[in-house]
């Protein structure tokens, strides 16, 4: 873990645009502003009550069967995390618990568990945070860019509806930027994670390939 601990977040090589582990997530939770919010909010709690619980258990924890408690684990807080919300907003979490369930694979998918050894606790959880909160930082990062310019709104967690707008500019001339709209859908997601991860691997060339801290 001494590894990994030093790698660097975002330039890395357990980074979420080197390794792609997070791409269902980042596509399909940045459709909108609102739910970039919620899946935010999920990594963080999901990842870092994960290591948290494991780090405490891991001395009683079997060597065989490892990746399957973890993954009960994982899923069972993030069923806590849905129900929560649901008691918060029951019509947000009807939008987003689809993609939330992805939330436990790529916990378990980027690799955090596979190489833990008996760490610090606090050095463990807080390398999972930083992980979750760079993932979910480059959600939101996608959501601000697809929702204003291919829906023309902003939207925020809360309402009667779930979702509670800022600005709404479709009836407006925002018509002009219909080609841009491609990027609301998750094909144009995908064309412009292509364009973004070309762009990150360019800039991490740039810095020398940088593997670690």
């Amino acid at each position: 873990m001494k590894g990994r601990f030093s790698s660097h977040l975002f330039w890395g090589p357990h980074s979420p645009l080197s390794a792609l582990s997070g791409i269902g997530l980042i596509i399909m939770a940045s459709n909108r502003f609102a739910y970039g919010l919620i899946c935010a909010g999920a990594l963080i709690w999901v990842n870092g009550l994960t290591t948290l619980i494991y780090s405490a258990a891991h001395p009683i924890m079997p060597s065989r069967g490892k990746m399957v408690i973890l993954l009960f684990l994982s899923a069972f807080l993030c069923g806590l995390f849905v129900l929560f919300t649901s008691l918060l907003s029951p019509l947000l979490i009807l939008g987003t618990t689809f993609f939330l369930v992805l939330v436990p694979p790529w916990c378990l998918s980027s690799g955090f568990f596979e190489t833990f050894e008996s760490e610090d606790t606090i050095e463990s959880v807080s390398r999972a945070l930083l992980e979750g909160i760079t993932l979910a930082g480059i959600i939101i990062a996608f959501s601000l860019i697809r929702e204003p310019l291919g829906m023309g709104t902003l939207s925020l967690p809360g309402g009667a509806q779930g979702v509670t707008e800022l600005f709404n500019f479709q009836d407006s001339n925002v018509n002009a930027l219909f080609p841009a709209r491609i990027i609301s859908v998750s094909s144009g997601g995908l064309l412009l994670m292509g364009y973004i991860t070309a762009l990150y691997r360019y800039f991490r060339e740039q810095n020398g390939g940088v593997s670690g801290g």
